[in-house]
């Protein structure tokens, strides 16, 4: 097929008909049913997921009581002292206290899970 021959066959395939459209044409919508339907999936398996983990995250955060023992997002484990606000004094060794932010707690144990864990470890010495 040369060069000319190739030309035609694409003039002819979008030619007007008789209605003034080109042949082949399906309209607007075709062209964007692609790009919803890599939307939605997008949304389905990223963005709703996200949105769910902090949801999560942030009612965990508004729970945060004192005793609780927490780990920190940068991997400090300790038992809270102390709650103003947004910043919570955590305990991470006898008499060594340091104060973090509240969104920086990426775990939590209540109170009395930290107290039976106590105690059971205890029992066992």
């Amino acid at each position: 097929m040369s060069g000319v021959e190739g030309i035609e066959l694409v003039l002819a395939q979008t030619a007007p008909t008789a209605e003034g459209r080109p042949q082949g044409s399906g309209g607007g919508l075709g062209f964007f049913l692609p790009l919803i339907a890599m939307f939605l999936l997008l949304y389905a398996l990223v963005i709703r997921p996200q949105s769910r983990q902090q949801k999560e995250h942030r009612k965990m955060v508004a729970a945060i009581q004192k005793g609780d023992e927490i780990v920190t997002s940068g991997g400090l484990h300790g038992r809270i002292t102390g709650i103003a606000d947004d910043v919570l004094t955590v305990e991470i060794a006898d008499r060594v206290r340091v104060k973090i932010n509240r969104t920086a707690v990426s775990a939590r144990k209540t109170a009395l899970e930290a107290k039976e864990k106590k105690e059971a470890k205890e029992k066992k010495a």
